[in-house]
């Protein structure tokens, strides 16, 4: 009985055991219609991989010329797991948008659900993919802490550690996100949304006006939504709203929080969260083909007068 009470240490469970068992063992891999019956990888062969991976190259590399370059070869075992993350994280976006716009174009028909059905278990194995990558990533973190006494970090970007993400954190997160969704629907008036975006230097106001009229006729309860800028297409639409009485919000870039070149296409995908009836875009140059594109993508109709 006294025996029973005891716990080998062999048998203990690992610190990543948690992580990877709550993980589903079964899923679907994208772009393949069969269900992957494979498990994922045990949290013990993470940890003994990362373990002899270093031990093997600790031992060729120390006393000899290449025992400089050591700490450098070893943080690249660490980043391969780090990018892989990285890499199915965007493919979870492209996920994200594909199931928005499924989401948009449910009809009722099989055909439609099953699509939609079938995104939502990619997206799952996805997160399974990350959530596995990233394990392995902590694993080898792990033994290069151990071997140089120093934290293991990206050289650019931000390393997530989602083992730190507990349910008072997730909770207060959902919190204010939920706060900061009712904070904009509160500022954008109710009506149909539509979307301009132009070149500061496009100044054909006579076509501004007439695509606008006509918009207008077909959506009579329109919110022109555009991008706040002084001069150009979107400055002449919103002097048109002015005259035309239609309810208008400015999204300008923040570059306060992002940097001037990457602050205006951070801007194109707050304007696509707000899910906008439509988008017309006007000459201009990367951000309004940048915006063309996630436009497309997301499944939200597009007026193109750029090259017209």
């Amino acid at each position: 009985m006294n025996d029973d009470r005891h716990i080998d240490e062999d048998e203990a469970p690992s610190q990543f055991a948690d992580l990877l068992q709550e993980l589903e063992l079964f899923g679907r891999r994208p772009f393949d219609d069969d269900l992957d019956p494979r498990p994922l990888p045990e949290g013990r062969l993470v940890e003994a991989a990362a373990a002899d991976s270093f031990d093997a190259m600790v031992a060729a590399l120390c006393d000899t010329r290449l025992e400089p370059d050591m700490e450098d070869l070893l943080w690249g075992f660490t980043n391969v797991f780090h990018r892989a993350g990285e890499r199915v994280e965007r493919e979870l976006d492209a996920n994200e948008e594909a199931q928005r716009r499924l989401q948009r174009e449910q009809d009722g028909s099989e055909v439609k659900s099953v699509e939609l059905e079938t995104a939502i278990a990619e997206g799952r194995t996805m997160i399974e993919r990350r959530d596995a990558m990233e394990a392995f990533r902590e694993a080898f973190a792990e033994q290069f802490r151990h071997y140089f006494r120093k934290a293991w970090l990206p050289r650019s970007g931000s390393m997530l550690n989602r083992r730190a993400m507990t349910a008072a954190v997730i909770e207060s997160r959902e919190f204010v996100n939920d706060r900061r969704w009712t904070d904009a629907k509160l500022l954008l008036p109710p009506g149909e949304r539509i979307y301009v975006s132009g070149g500061a230097d496009y100044n054909d106001h006579r076509k501004v006006w007439r695509v606008l009229d006509e918009v207008r006729g077909r959506h009579p309860q329109m919110v022109l939504l555009h991008g706040g800028s002084r001069t150009g297409a979107e400055r002449i639409a919103a002097l048109w709203a002015g005259e035309r009485k239609v309810p208008q919000v400015a999204f300008a870039p923040d570059f306060t929080k992002h940097s001037r070149s990457s602050a205006p296409f951070k801007r194109n995908d707050r304007v696509l969260d707000t899910l906008p009836r439509g988008i017309i875009i006007f000459p201009g140059g990367g951000i309004q083909d940048n915006l063309f594109d996630k436009a497309r993508a997301a499944g939200i109709a597009v007026l193109d007068h750029r090259r017209r």
